[in-house]
C-alpha cells in the first residue's frame, strides 16, 4: 500500500466528505494535462445530486438487490486521496459481475494508490461467492488508466469507436475485465 494511505470502506458518517471529493476530482477530467476521465464536458464535470442520491442508497443495498454498490475510499493526512467503487451490473441476468469505478486525487497519482485501490476492490470481490467477474468501462483516450488496469490483470474486451462527443472530440470508449480467481 502506498506509504501515506490506508484504504477502507466508505462509511454513513464519510458521504458528505466524500462527495466534496469526487466533485473536486471531477474538477480534474481533462484539464491542466489530465485525461478526459469521464464523459461529461470538462465545464460541466460534477457529481449531479441525483446520482448521489442514488449512490447514498445503493450503498444500504444488500448484494443480492439489483443496484447494490460498495465504495472504499484512501485516506492521509489530507484527508481522502482516492476512491473505488463495485457497483451491481443494471441487467439482472449479470448479477454474477461488477462493474467497477474509481479515480485518484490529483496529487498522488503516480505512486501506486490507484494499483492499491483496485487491489482492495478486487480482493472484496473474490471474497463474494455470487460475483465471478469484475467489469469496467473508461475513455479509450485514458492512456494512464489503460495501463493501470492491464498491471492489474484487466483485459480489453471491446471499444466502442465514436461513442462520445465531449468539448468537439470524438471519444472511443472501451471495455475491461478481470476474472476473479476461485
Amino acid at each position: 500500500m502506498s506509504a501515506h494511505s490506508a484504504i477502507r470502506p466508505v462509511v454513513e458518517a464519510d458521504l458528505d466528505a466524500f462527495f466534496a471529493y469526487l466533485n473536486e476530482h471531477l474538477q480534474d477530467n481533462g484539464r491542466d494535462g489530465a485525461a478526459l476521465f469521464q464523459p461529461m464536458p470538462r465545464g460541466q464535470s460534477r457529481f449531479a445530486p441525483d446520482k448521489e442520491a442514488a449512490f447514498r442508497a445503493a450503498l444500504a443495498l444488500p448484494l443480492d438487490q439489483p443496484g447494490w454498490r460498495r465504495a472504499w475510499v484512501a485516506t492521509g493526512a489530507n484527508g481522502i486521496q482516492g476512491h473505488v467503487d463495485l457497483r451491481a451490473r443494471p441487467d439482472g441476468g449479470a448479477a454474477h459481475r461488477a462493474l467497477l469505478g474509481m479515480g485518484v486525487h490529483r496529487a498522488f497519482r503516480r505512486l501506486g494508490l490507484g494499483r492499491d485501490l483496485v487491489e482492495a476492490a478486487l480482493a472484496w470481490a473474490g471474497g463474494q461467492a455470487q460475483l465471478d467477474w469484475v467489469d469496467l468501462e473508461m475513455l479509450s483516450a485514458n492512456a494512464p488508466a489503460r495501463q493501470l488496469y492491464l498491471r492489474c490483470g484487466f483485459e480489453q474486451s471491446g471499444e466502442i469507436a465514436d461513442m462520445f462527443r465531449i468539448d468537439g472530440e470524438r471519444l472511443a470508449y472501451s471495455f475491461m475485465h478481470f476474472r476473479l480467481p476461485r
